[in-house]
């Protein structure tokens, strides 16, 4: 069989889709992986075919957009960005490699065009759910960035306000521009795109355990969850000499990153040079933009463009990050605490779950003050109760498992 792949977005959306796409290329089946050509050395490093889309000029233009990590002002950015710019081009590259009988597509979150193909070809088509928070449900509703949006709300005013964000957000940005080119494809009006139209699919497949997201009764149905990947392409790297070196030179240091498409974070590093000098503590840098960090390091912290966290987090003391479900996932299974500074998206979602799970902290921008991240990762790093559920977390995630439930789930719609 034929399987097309869609990655839209960062490392965190392109690492679990080209993990389940190596997978399946094991189970000798065709693979072909849907990206930004940015990621084109990671593709095809997997033996994956790359089926690029938009720019790597793009993609950079977009991690220095001033809205992309505004609480509210993000997710209509990166709907405009990612899925009606993405529109028609998107939707005649898988028409192009789609072959009825023979294709499978598994969809990314922000891929709208796959639906569409689905309603226009009946191709099959399969939902792919990174983390709960893209999965609405008024029994346990998500925690949706600094909005009243949550669990702790009555269920009436989380139903209201998911109503308002479709007529408001939804429906201006998304909805007409969907609408008119439905027309050019000689379909109907869409109905309510969320959750209705954008988890009409052969299957919902689920990245992530059921004690991370507990399905609910009102989920799209079929959905099937199968556990966290943690494909980084860990398994095939080993660490840097110098990250080595550093390693052994000392004890366990804490690892700030602000996510792999962050090129706004200035603050943050500046901030986390000071805990370590603070703490008395040794800190690793990460970010592939190396422009946002201090002008110089002190020797007790480094700077590494990427490195995979796999190798890296079961040998540190605590990470400090986004909350981003590629870096929580990984943190888990690595069995490392957790301090969360979540910005947008499903950070804020992710974040709640971990402190449920007793793993992390969280601190909000305005909080995340030298002071606060010190006594914060003091915590996480001396509770013995801390350390008992990072242990315990860490033996229910097996990513070799969840990758071959994902790849069984998909070849039953072949």
């Amino acid at each position: 069989m034929h399987f097309i792949l869609t990655a839209i977005g960062s490392y965190g959306d392109l690492h679990p889709m080209v993990g389940l796409g190596a997978s399946l290329v094991a189970r000798h089946h065709r693979v072909s992986i849907v990206a930004n050509p940015y990621f084109a050395e990671v593709v095809e490093e997997a033996g994956l075919e790359l089926l690029s889309i938009s720019t790597r000029e793009e993609y950079l233009d977009l991690t220095t957009h001033p809205d992309l990590w505004h609480p509210t002002k993000a997710p209509p950015l990166l709907f405009r960005r990612a899925i009606v710019n993405y529109l028609r081009p998107l939707y005649q590259l898988l028409e192009q490699n789609y072959v009825p009988g023979e294709t499978v597509i598994a969809a990314h979150p922000l891929d709208a065009s796959s639906r569409l193909l689905r309603e226009k070809l009946h191709a099959t088509v399969a939902t792919v759910t990174l983390a709960p928070m893209a999965i609405w449900s008024d029994f346990l509703t998500p925690v949706i960035g600094p909005l009243t949006i949550g669990p702790h709300m009555p269920r009436w005013l989380n139903r209201l306000q998911f109503w308002l964000g479709n007529r408001w957000v939804v429906d201006p940005v998304l909805k007409r521009p969907l609408d008119k080119f439905r027309r050019e494809l000689g379909l109907p009006r869409s109905p309510r795109l969320f959750p209705d139209w954008w988890f009409a699919s052969d299957l919902n497949l689920c990245l992530f355990p059921d004690w991370f997201g507990p399905p609910q009764p009102d989920w799209p149905r079929p959905w099937e969850l199968v556990g966290f990947p943690l494909w980084d392409g860990g398994v095939d790297l080993s660490l840097p000499a110098e990250l080595e070196s550093f390693l052994a030179s000392g004890d366990r240091p804490i690892v700030f990153t602000p996510g792999t498409a962050n090129a706004q974070a200035n603050a943050f590093f500046k901030t986390a040079v000071e805990v370590c000098e603070r703490m008395g503590r040794r800190g690793i840098l990460l970010t592939k933009f190396a422009e946002q960090l201090p002008s110089s390091l002190p020797e007790t912290v480094c700077h590494f463009d990427f490195v995979s966290l796999t190798q890296l987090l079961p040998r540190v003391a605590a990470l400090v990050h986004h909350g981003g479900i590629g870096s929580s996932s990984q943190s888990l299974a690595a069995g490392t605490p957790q301090l969360i500074r979540p910005l947008a998206f499903d950070q804020f979602d992710n974040a709640h779950r971990l402190k449920q799970l007793g793993v992390a902290e969280e601190l909000r921008p305005r909080r995340f003050r030298t002071a606060w991240v010190v006594e914060a990762l003091d915590r996480l790093t001396t509770s013995r109760t801390v350390a008992a559920r990072c242990k315990e977390w860490s033996t229910h995630c097996d990513g070799d498992a969840s990758l071959e439930a994902a790849c069984v789930a998909l070849e039953h719609l072949t």
